[in-house]
């Protein structure tokens, strides 16, 4: 990879690194929630809030997928750093439960639009041959940003409130804005789209990129009208039954994210765990997402990301049913960052399954609707944990976690057995150019 695109990769990962901080902080922090009377949150309320969060992300992912090849990805990246960061400042200083959830639907929006932006503009930037593993790089800040976030509600809401771990989500609009805005460069396919030939091909040339006037581009799918005939094909005949198991597949997996995410905690809680080691247990599964990420991402690069997203999946879900077992906490520590090593990725890897499945003129909308989709696992997800949990059922958790790992791996594979037509290529490292052509997906 030239050092230009590496720095791209490295932008579009310190963004995903505040979002990922953004999206654990409420995991980190509803412990010390729940135990603040004064408040007023229950188990019930929370779940519900967090599928506020995550019917914010659902919009902002299926928005921000469509208005990325119109408006530009870099304004649209920057627009979703600065809603999440706001909606964190709202949280921190709500007066009422009803404030809170509405800070974090906000925070909700700019998060779901952030990752799927990230995603299209690092695979436009990254060889063909290298998106999978700079995928897993990418998805990786995700975690180290969830480990950081809850580093911060172990250090600060124990001895200074809850408030200050959101006030800390603050800092994004700080930090990362003025960097994306200085150095991330505008999609060359954009620029074309909109006009701009002289800097698409300028902005190519430099970054390595094929020229825009020899390729599909963007032009195609600029506009409204060009966006919903996006939109159409990727429910037309050629590509229906894939995109629709990828939509299966991405909710499923968002499922697992954001049901453990939020859960985690008051699930191993409600397993006789103290609350601490409680609220450690969601560091250690977001160590072994990061592990997880780069695995995922080097074994993808040489085997193809649809039989890693499938065994991650089943992997996940054998995981989550030893967790339903109480064993010692040293045990249950190292059997918690193993599951998230599986857990996280497995969703990663459907994005870089759909990636490498759509054409260039579909991927951001695609990558935006697999995601957006997705999110109604997401949405689902912490209601249902709080209903499990406040009907005195905290021990079916982890089971019906275990479920959607089933479900998902099935969907996976099967979008790879329903492929019709040409798909963009997964070439493992090593095999040349003049030998792409001869592979399929």
């Amino acid at each position: 990879m030239r050092s230009r695109s590496v720095l791209v990769l490295a932008l579009c990962w310190a963004a995903v690194f505040f979002d990922g901080f953004d999206v654990m902080v409420y995991g980190a922090g509803l412990p010390y929630m729940l135990d603040d009377a004064s408040f007023g949150l229950d188990a019930q309320t929370a779940g519900t809030i967090g599928s506020w969060t995550t019917l914010g992300m659902l919009l902002g992912a299926l928005g921000c997928g469509s208005l990325t090849d119109g408006l530009g990805r870099r304004p649209v990246l920057v627009g979703c750093v600065l809603a999440f960061s706001a909606g964190s400042g709202v949280c921190a200083v709500a007066g009422s439960v009803g404030v809170f959830g509405a800070g974090r639907f906000l925070t909700g929006i700019g998060l779901g639009g952030l990752i799927p932006v990230c995603l299209a503009v690092v695979a436009e930037f990254t060889p063909a041959a290298r998106v999978p593993l700079a995928t897993g790089i990418l998805m990786s800040a995700y975690h180290a940003g969830g480990m950081t976030a809850t580093g911060v509600g172990l250090w600060l809401a124990p001895g200074h409130g809850w408030r200050w771990a959101f006030a800390a989500g603050v800092l994004p609009a700080v930090v990362a804005v003025p960097l994306l805005l200085r150095f991330l460069p505008e999609s060359p396919a954009v620029l074309w789209a909109r006009g701009r030939r002289g800097k698409a091909a300028e902005t190519a040339l430099a970054y390595g990129l094929p020229d825009p006037a020899a390729g599909p581009g963007g032009a195609a799918s600029a506009g409204s009208g060009g966006r919903l005939r996006a939109v159409a094909a990727l429910v037309g005949r050629e590509h229906r039954a894939a995109t629709l198991l990828l939509w299966l597949a991405s909710s499923c997996g968002l499922m697992l994210v954001y049901g453990l995410s939020t859960w985690l905690p008051q699930l191993m809680r409600a397993s006789g765990y103290g609350l601490g080691s409680s609220v450690g247990f969601l560091m250690a599964v977001n160590a072994g997402g990061i592990a997880g990420m780069l695995l995922a991402g080097w074994v993808a690069s040489r085997f193809g990301a649809v039989p890693v997203a499938g065994t991650w999946f089943a992997l996940t879900s054998v995981s989550l049913l030893l967790l339903s077992v109480r064993m010692p906490v040293p045990v249950t520590y190292v059997l918690v960052t193993v599951t998230g090593i599986w857990l996280y990725s497995a969703s990663t890897m459907v994005y870089a399954v759909a990636g490498g499945f759509y054409p260039a003129a579909l991927r951001a909308p695609g990558l935006g609707w697999v995601a957006g989709v997705g999110r109604l696992g997401a949405v689902l997800s912490p209601w249902l944990g709080g209903y499990l949990l406040s009907h005195g059922h905290g021990t079916w958790g982890f089971p019906v976690f275990a479920a959607a790992g089933v479900l998902g791996a099935v969907a996976v594979v099967l979008s790879r057995v329903v492929r019709r037509g040409p798909v963009r290529q997964e070439v493992p490292d090593g095999v040349p150019e003049a030998g792409r052509g001869a592979r399929t997906a």
